[in-house]
Parts: structure tokens; sequence; C-alpha cells
């Protein structure tokens, strides 16, 4: 796939091959962005659902048509399931990686958040942050990153940051 040419036939499409090999392309509806590689490889970015994610390889199709180039979308798959959750309370990090290692990384200068690595059952990894926000990335399913987090619940609750935060008044 000739990026360039591409990329000059529309005004709505990015390519700057010194920053990324790749043409960008983004929609409003649904809100996603996609990258188009020479090998003719897409990768979509953003959607809230497969159907979203469906929708949206459907319509970056139709842009790519409109500049001439031959598009058959085909072999789509879901690689990766990210979830976002708030478990409402602070969590001793420190703690957690001192009991949890080898499934952890945590250096706090260079990454505030504690990297979970999930085995079992589901290859999922889980960002723990401080404040109780925690992201799931690498599910293959929605299921999968659910089904994560109800695991990985319990184990935050253990790890609940109970020292007092003193707060600044006025």
């Amino acid at each position: 796939l000739d990026l360039k040419a591409t990329a000059m036939k529309a005004n709505n499409l990015e390519y700057n091959p010194k920053k990324f090999q790749a043409l960008i392309l983004r929609i409003k509806d649904p809100r996603t962005t996609a990258l188009v590689f020479a090998s003719g490889k897409m990768v979509i970015m953003g959607a809230k659902s497969e159907t979203d994610a469906r929708n949206s390889s459907k319509r970056f199709a139709e842009i790519l048509r409109k500049t001439g180039t031959k598009v058959s979308p085909t072999n789509f798959k879901i690689h990766n399931v990210v979830g976002c959750a708030d478990v409402k309370f602070r969590i001793n990090l420190e703690q957690l990686y001192v009991e949890h290692q080898i499934y952890c990384t945590y250096d706090p200068e260079a990454f505030p958040g504690l990297t979970y690595r999930m085995t079992t059952p589901y290859d999922v990894v889980i960002l723990v942050f401080h404040s109780g926000k925690v992201v799931l990335t690498k599910g293959k399913t929605r299921e999968q990153v659910h089904g994560a987090f109800e695991r990985m619940y319990p184990v935050l609750e253990r790890f609940k940051d109970r020292t007092l935060t003193a707060t600044v008044g006025k």
C-alpha cells in the first residue's frame, strides 16, 4: 500500500513517516482511530464495543476506497480489550508489591502505578494506582477483563491503605 499517495488524496488522513510509519485516520462516530500500515493491515483503537470496532472498520474502508485504494476488510480480530475501574479506596502499593512480587513490578520513581501480571485464569495485565484507579489490559474478551477484575478485587481490598491522609484546610 502506497501510504504517501493515499494520504495525498484525502484531507482527513495524517501521514508523517518521520514520526510513525502508518496512515492515521480518525472518525467521530463511533469515536475511533485507525492506523493503516503499508502491509495493508489496519489497527483500530478507541472502540467502546466489538460492534463499534466492526462499524469503524467499515467506515475506514469506505474512506480508503474513496482515495482509490482497493480495500476488502478480512480477518477481523480483537487483540486487546481494556477496562478501567475505581475501587473507591486507596491502595498500599508497597505492601501489595512486597507480598505479590512474583506477579508485580513496582518502581514509583519510574511509574506511579504497580503492574500486576495475572496469568491464571486470564492472561491480563493490571495497572493499580494508589488512588484506587485500576486499568486492565491485554484481555481478549470483555468477559476476561471483567473476570480478572473480580478475581483481583479481593486482593486489592486486602491492601486497602488505612493511613489517614492529612487535608490542607483554608
